[in-house]
């Protein structure tokens, strides 16, 4: 009986407008997917023309990711205070801001001014999606308090749709039609005005933390010092990336101090703000793995259409990226079967999740054939589609004391991850593995192909791929015209790619000892079972 009244809660959510909320969420996220994709797709494109590097194109996909913390962290900090509505409005401002400022790029216009143009751009995108995360996912683990993981599940399922959507439109519109970057990238205008008129008008109830008039403090008090310090650590090397790119001749060491001074003084603040509460190490532990499922999942599918169009065709890059957003979008529906019906708690899902990631990214690495991508890139993408649902829907279910923060929080370390880790991290990585191979093999094409522009990771590592203009042009010829040193750097362009998929399956990898971890703790103490506020609408159904 218990179960009957837990799906019957879960289908209606606690108020009327729970189905129009959970939409407008969901078209809010997509959003999010259609610029992301897009952008995705045009990189190659700002490569030839502006001659950036992957390093390069790696730090605008990365704002494009960083400035989401923003949005989502502060937004999930005054969420419960100033109310959703206020935030879906800053968002929509922040949205349109992000589309004049990317689509003014002067014609012409040097690398120098396209980088701060596209860079920028990117981030006022990344903290309108932010926001607007900070909204959606507190909301709707406050509307189906009884079935959040399949809930999270089927919002996120807006994320791969966008992706489809977006890149379905650089398909038709790019590789078909030649429409120019910026025609391609003001599409995602449309699914913005969507979300604004789904959210108009309508009343947004209160999480369950915020219901009970818990204070401001006794909500961080789960986060603590431990918690917090993740989010510090994130933000250090978050902000340091900034420091140096508004003051570029500021010194690498003089941006990370006061990345990290920032840092510092944030987690000092908390730590007052707490009275010095430790926090719960169940937290932290999902903290440090939302930074990695940031960097795998993000991370790699800020790259993965150009690595993939890169070993194969750019066509069938491109149609494969459609394919695992496809496959996520139609796998997020299933959580709750997975987990009501075959019986896989949240941790048992996110265990066989980041399994097949690994396996996945591996298999990835060697395909030769588009049949041979589709069955490899279907098992990474069977494994990335639970990872970010299901892990906010366990700090929610765990953590209710802590209202819309917890889950905000865990929002902006995965996409601060994302940027700073691995959309530039798998840029830097496939410069220095496709230089490596080029030096290796043809050390005269590369002394003579080698890129102007060292390419850095953190701010240290320096080292200089294949020049991305030189590299561009050789993808452009068909392979059986290129001369030898085109030929030579498409090549190792593409074992690069392959290298940077095999060090990237690491990640994954790291993520399943985690989970396993917390799986045997769960099994430990009698199972997985959901965290409720007594006094609240999320207590326990009456038996």
């Amino acid at each position: 009986m218990s179960e009957v009244l837990d799906y019957q809660v879960s289908d209606v959510g606690i108020v009327s407008n729970a189905r129009r909320l959970l939409f407008a969420g969901f078209m809010a996220i997509l959003v999010a997917g259609v610029g992301f994709s897009i952008r995705g797709s045009i990189m190659a494109d700002w490569a030839r023309i502006y001659g950036f590097t992957g390093a390069q194109l790696g730090m605008i996909a990365g704002a494009g990711l960083t400035g989401f913390c923003f949005g989502i962290i502060i937004g999930g900090l005054v969420a419960d205070k100033v109310g959703y509505g206020i935030l879906v409005v800053a968002a929509f401002g922040f949205h349109i801001l992000s589309a004049v400022v990317t689509l003014i790029v002067p014609a012409g216009a040097s690398q120098a001014a396209a980088y701060q143009y596209l860079y920028w751009g990117s981030f006022l995108f990344a903290v309108a999606n932010g926001t607007l995360e900070g909204v959606a996912n507190p909301l709707v683990a406050t509307l189906f308090p009884h079935n959040r993981t399949h809930f999270l599940n089927i919002l996120h399922a807006s994320w791969p749709a966008g992706l489809v959507l977006g890149a379905g439109l650089a398909f038709v519109l790019g590789a078909n039609l030649h429409w120019g970057w910026k025609a391609q990238m003001a599409f995602f205008i449309l699914p913005v005005i969507g979300y604004g008129l789904l959210f108009l008008g309508q009343p947004m109830p209160k999480s369950e933390a915020a219901e009970k008039g818990l204070k401001f403090g006794e909500m961080f008090k789960d986060i603590g010092i431990m918690g917090s310090l993740v989010v510090c650590v994130v933000l250090a090397l978050f902000f340091s990336g900034i420091v140096s790119t508004v003051f570029p001749t500021f010194s690498t060491l003089k941006a990370n101090g006061i990345g990290w001074a920032i840092g510092g003084i944030l987690l000092v603040i908390v730590a007052i703000m707490t009275n010095f509460s430790i926090g719960a190490w169940l937290l932290f532990v999902l903290f440090v793995a939302h930074a990695l499922v940031g960097a795998v999942e993000l991370g790699t599918d800020s790259w993965i259409q150009n690595i993939t169009g890169n070993i194969l065709t750019p066509a069938q890059g491109n149609l494969l990226f459609i394919w695992t957003s496809a496959v996520m979008f139609s796998l997020r529906f299933c959580a709750g079967f997975i987990e009501k019906k075959i019986g896989l708690s949240p941790i048992g899902i996110l265990v066989v999740a980041a399994t097949l990631a690994c396996i996945g990214l591996n298999f990835v690495s060697v395909i030769t054939t588009f049949a041979g991508a589709i069955l490899a890139l279907g098992l990474y993408a069977l494994g990335k589609t639970f990872f970010w649902p299901t892990m906010l829907a366990v700090a929610a279910d765990r953590f209710p004391k802590t209202g819309a923060i917890a889950i905000s929080m865990m929002g902006g370390i995965g996409m601060i991850s994302a940027g700073v880790f691995g959309g530039p991290g798998l840029g830097y990585a496939n410069d220095r593995f496709a230089g490596q191979q080029l030096s290796r093999n043809n050390p005269a094409i590369y002394d003579q192909h080698k890129s102007a522009t060292p390419s850095k990771f953190l701010g240290v590592g320096e080292t200089y791929g294949i020049d991305p203009k030189s590299l561009g042009d050789a993808k452009l010829v068909p392979p059986s015209q290129r001369t030898p040193a085109q030929t030579a750097m498409v090549e190792a362009d593409q074992q690069g790619n392959r290298m940077t998929l095999r060090a990237d399956s690491l990640i994954p990898a790291a993520m399943a000892v985690i989970y396993l971890m917390l799986f045997i703790y769960f099994k430990a103490i009698g199972g997985y079972k959901v965290v409720h506020l007594a006094g609240t609408h999320a207590a326990e159904p009456a038996h």
